[in-house]
């Protein structure tokens, strides 16, 4: 796909992701993509594969949040088969802490498929408000 439809496509998913929404994104992410969530913490480490992505990463933030997320683009860069997203997830963490981190979010497309993810936040405040993320995963 070219840059441009590639980053209307994840302008698209974003905005349903700002109502909370998650199915277009996971409709889009290919079933051999990666997710690296950047950084030296618990949280630092790559999920491979859309399972894993889901049950692993983003079940384990169902599991210590309430369970409804939002995440709100501010910004969208794209060049060839990239596109940076520049987001903020609003969630509430379990125990009723707010949980408001400030992201930026890589993708590589092929096809229309997110094929690779990277993510950079504050680490910090993840581990501080979600705790840190299970050694046994």
């Amino acid at each position: 796909m070219p840059t441009a439809e590639n980053k209307a496509l994840m302008q698209r998913i974003f905005a349903r992701l700002a109502e909370g929404d998650g199915s277009l994104f996971v409709a889009h992410l290919h079933e051999t993509a990666t997710m690296t969530v950047t950084g030296q913490s618990s949280w630092s480490q790559t999920f491979r594969g859309k399972e894993a992505i889901l049950r692993d990463l983003y079940g384990h933030v169902r599991r210590v949040t309430t369970g409804t997320s939002r995440t709100i683009p501010s910004r969208f860069l794209a060049d060839e088969d990239w596109v940076v997203v520049e987001a903020r997830g609003q969630m509430t963490a379990a125990d009723g802490t707010p949980y408001v981190n400030d992201y930026c979010l890589m993708y590589r497309l092929e096809d229309g498929m997110i094929v690779e993810a990277k993510e950079y936040q504050d680490s910090a405040l993840c581990e501080r408000v979600l705790g840190p993320y299970p050694a046994s995963q």
